[in-house]
């Protein structure tokens, strides 16, 4: 099967459907002044669901500590549960450093229930069902940046190691109609609201950042 026809499986839209991509992203950032007064205070009016579903502003995951906070393309994605278990395995140098690990996702909290128990993920996940969060760190989104070559071989890749996609997850309406072609990203966040010392924004269905470069940015 080609990485190609791979994509089209593993994303839950159909191929046909008319998507404007958004192109630009820088990928990795790090230092000061990563993002600008209005994305925080953009930020201080998102809120997310944690699992018993209350609303948390979403600068409360990291006002009072740091955090590394992970962006999933969506609950189903079998990219992202990758990307939790490659975050998850430095989860003790985290916190030995008092650094909190998050996950966010688009999608509803039953969602985001299912991916936590489906992965077992040691650090905390919410569920963003608006996408707010996405809008407001301006992650990428659209056709060109999910179905890529590299993202393709990934995919091959993780399957061969044994990762799955869950189609349940990836085909309910909720991830249909917003998040079939969302990217995200990696934030190092806190002590503070407004204090973001390091952003990866992805560029492409897969891009996982160096995890030492997470490491050295948050402990």
């Amino acid at each position: 099967m080609s990485p190609t026809r791979l994509l089209e499986i593993c994303s839950p839209q159909l191929s046909n459907t008319k998507v404007s991509a958004i192109s630009g992203s820088p990928g990795i950032e790090a230092g000061s002044g990563l993002v600008s007064e209005d994305t925080t205070n953009i930020l201080d009016t998102v809120e997310v669901l944690d699992l018993n579903g209350n609303a948390i502003p979403i600068s409360d995951l990291w006002k009072d500590r740091k955090a590394v906070v992970a962006f999933a393309r969506h609950f189903g994605c079998v990219l992202c549960r990758k990307r939790a278990d490659y975050l998850a395995a430095k989860k003790d140098i985290m916190d030995a450093s008092g650094v909190a690990l998050i996950l966010i996702g688009p999608g509803s909290v039953d969602q985001a229930k299912t991916f936590s128990e489906q992965t077992k993920f040691e650090g905390e996940v919410y569920a963003d069902p608006g996408h707010s969060s996405y809008k407001a760190l301006q992650f990428v989104s659209g056709v060109s940046t999910t179905f890529t070559p590299k993202a393709g071989l990934k995919i091959i890749q993780l399957y061969m190691e044994g990762y799955r996609q869950d189609w349940k997850l990836s085909f309910e309406e909720d991830t249909v109609a917003k998040g079939g072609w969302q990217q995200g990203g990696i934030i190092v966040a806190g002590p503070g609201k407004t204090n973001i010392s390091y952003i990866h924004k992805d560029k492409e269905a897969g891009d996982d950042p160096d995890i030492e470069d997470i490491i050295k940015a948050c402990c």
